[in-house]
């Protein structure tokens, strides 16, 4: 294992920065590319007010700094307990995240509750430029109403954080996103890259080298913003470190189409070297332990185990932060800042140790980048 690898495997050896909570799959919207696979009622087996409370003791004890808990869905804002939730959460010392939906559960009312009690990140989604967003959302006119809901969120005090899933139906509109964005003040962007998972499965993911263009095109415009990061499109971080391969005519149209002017800083930093099951953790509804959203392999249950033990010592999780892959993943030389998608190995070939299918990256001496 490389010194970057043991550096990597001891900083999230011991505590994730990130604990990610499907606080139920509940939801008003039916997205096409939903991991959940959400629905409109709450499932009786779910998490109620006493065990969420017995998993947040589980993250002020197991942990020697409690992560950030980030509350998901589904739409969280679908439990009437969530303020009840959040306050315990800070009286434990641990902070809370809220990520809802766009729906008429999102008001000024009940986000200045959650602001009053501490909440002081949200984020929602923003898949594309009016029709193409309805679409993805399922919902006609949703595009207006996220918007008019950044505005809600950001008077009322929030550090808005906007998450899109880029894929083949959305690729050529990522610069406008990213101008509106800009427009609307926002300065956190995640971009969450395709797994062809729950309904995602019926969508389109980018090629190889589509890929190379959209996270390219991201690391040009990052210093426009606070900090544009990517979720299962770890690759992002090998082209911020300078390793860019051929870049083709998505790319120059995205660039084209960017109207940044005010830079917030000169270089993006790579950031957090974070991945499944090293630095993250997810929590379903039903209180399952997995290495993440994306990565479907139960590794305990909050109701019997010990979560830190599990992040701690899990067999596969201490595998994931070694670095220990298969395939490129693991021949590669930036494996240790990148060490591909686990969540996709996983969808694609039923190993999560895997190689990532959606990098073009092939490593051969120096390092040769392919696009297909």
């Amino acid at each position: 294992m490389h010194s970057e690898q043991y550096e990597h495997a001891a900083r999230f050896g011991q505590r994730p920065l990130l604990v990610f909570w499907e606080t139920t799959r509940s939801c008003p919207l039916a997205c096409k590319h939903c991991r959940a696979e959400a629905v409109m009622g709450r499932n009786p087996l779910e998490l109620d007010l006493t065990e969420a409370k017995a998993l947040i003791d589980g993250l002020a004890k197991g942990f020697t700094r409690p992560p950030v808990l980030v509350l998901t869905g589904g739409d969280p804002l679908m439990r009437d307990d969530l303020e009840d939730i959040v306050a315990y959460a800070r009286s434990r010392g641990i902070s809370s995240a809220v990520s809802p939906a766009v729906s008429p559960a999102l008001n000024e009312p009940r986000m200045r509750e959650l602001a009053r009690l501490g909440v002081r990140s949200v984020s929602i989604s923003l898949d594309g430029i009016g029709g193409t967003h309805d679409l993805i959302r399922g919902v006609s006119g949703h595009y207006g109403e996220t918007l008019s809901a950044i505005t809600m969120l950001q008077e009322l005090g929030y550090r808005v954080q906007i998450n899109t899933t880029v894929m083949a139906a959305n690729q050529f509109e990522l610069a406008t996103i990213a101008n509106t964005l800009l427009e609307q003040k926002v300065g956190i962007w995640e971009v969450f890259f395709l797994i062809e998972l729950g309904r995602g499965l019926t969508l389109r993911s980018l090629t190889p080298s589509a890929n190379e263009d959209v996270a390219a095109f991201l690391g040009f415009i990052s210093p426009y913003f606070s900090a544009v990061r990517t979720v299962e499109g770890p690759f992002y971080r090998r082209i911020l470190s300078g390793r860019v391969g051929p870049l083709g005519a998505l790319y120059e149209k995205l660039i084209s189409e960017f109207q940044g002017s005010v830079r917030v800083h000169d270089r993006t930093p790579i950031g957090a070297k974070t991945r499944d099951g090293g630095g993250i953790l997810f929590i379903s509804h039903f209180g399952e332990i997995y290495p993440s959203g994306f990565l479907p392999i139960k590794l305990g249950d909050v109701r019997v185990d010990d979560i830190g033990e599990i992040y701690r010592g899990h067999p596969l999780l201490r595998v994931i932060r070694e670095g220990d892959m298969h395939g490129r993943c693991g021949a590669c030389d930036f494996s240790s800042i990148c060490g591909g998608s686990r969540a996709r190995a996983y969808a694609s070939f039923g190993d999560p140790l895997g190689e990532d299918p959606a990098c073009g990256y092939k490593y051969i001496g120096e390092g040769e980048l392919v696009t297909t």
